[in-house]
């Protein structure tokens, strides 16, 4: 089986004043293709600081990141960027889209930053193939001010999917999100991940969990637990079960 992401022996250190705060103590685990793999904690867990290592954001104050082959942690800033562009698709909490500009538009970003080859016409192609897929056929040339949060929600899913990446990075996704929108994102994650994507899912929201195949919690910048999801509920089966009128 393929790995996508390999961490060995992560930790992050930062120097407030006086103090070293350790963020991350000595983080290790591979992630293999096609996992759907939920990352937990509470506040002060190291979750942000683990996301942004992933994301090739941050890099670690020792230890090795392999992302889908590519080591990362001796990588320059704009050498990580590329390799962020390329690899990693993200989906933000607060969808993270350009206000009145079209779906397809902001589907169409990744392309322009990652491969000026591609032409305009074949750009918008594989935006408009990348919102069906999502299930937003009807909604190409709506703008974020005309959508619901699920639906700009989508178009960030979209996004991330355009530029077909090694694993897609979801932090918060459903965080901003009513119950009844949540489990339909959820389904679409579940969608993509029976299709055989890369997905990690960095929550604090531990219902998610029984949602996806694998579950990492992380406590004071450890892995505390690290277990394969022997059932995985079905999301699909849960937004049926709602009642018509849920918008918690």
């Amino acid at each position: 089986m393929k790995k996508i992401i390999e961490l060995q022996n992560i930790k992050r250190n930062f120097q407030v004043g006086d103090e070293t705060v350790h963020a991350l103590r000595g983080i290790s685990f591979t992630i293999y293709e096609g996992e759907f793999v939920t990352i937990m904690g509470t506040s002060g867990s190291g979750k942000s600081t683990l996301l942004n290592t992933l994301g090739c954001l941050d890099t670690p104050t020792s230890g090795e990141y392999l992302l889908d082959g590519v080591s990362v942690r001796t990588m320059s800033k704009p050498q990580r960027a590329v390799l962020r562009n390329r690899k990693i698709g993200f989906v933000f909490q607060n969808y993270n889209l350009l206000p009145k500009t079209t779906a397809v538009e902001n589907v169409e970003l990744p392309l322009m930053y990652n491969n000026s080859s591609i032409s305009a016409s074949e750009r918008r192609k594989r935006a408009i193939e990348s919102l069906i897929a999502v299930g937003l056929g009807d909604r190409l040339e709506h703008k974020s001010n005309q959508m619901s949060g699920g639906q700009m929600q989508r178009v960030a899913i979209a996004r991330a999917l355009v530029n077909n990446p090694a694993v897609i990075l979801a932090d918060e996704a459903t965080g901003n999100l009513d119950t009844r929108t949540s489990f339909e994102i959820l389904v679409l994650f579940q969608k993509l991940h029976a299709e055989g994507r890369t997905l990690i899912f960095v929550t604090h929201n531990p219902e998610i969990a029984q949602y996806s195949s694998r579950n990492i919690r992380l406590r004071d910048g450890h892995v505390v637990e690290d277990t394969i999801n022997p059932q995985i509920l079905s999301a699909a089966a849960a937004l049926a079960a709602l009642p018509k009128n849920d918008e918690d």
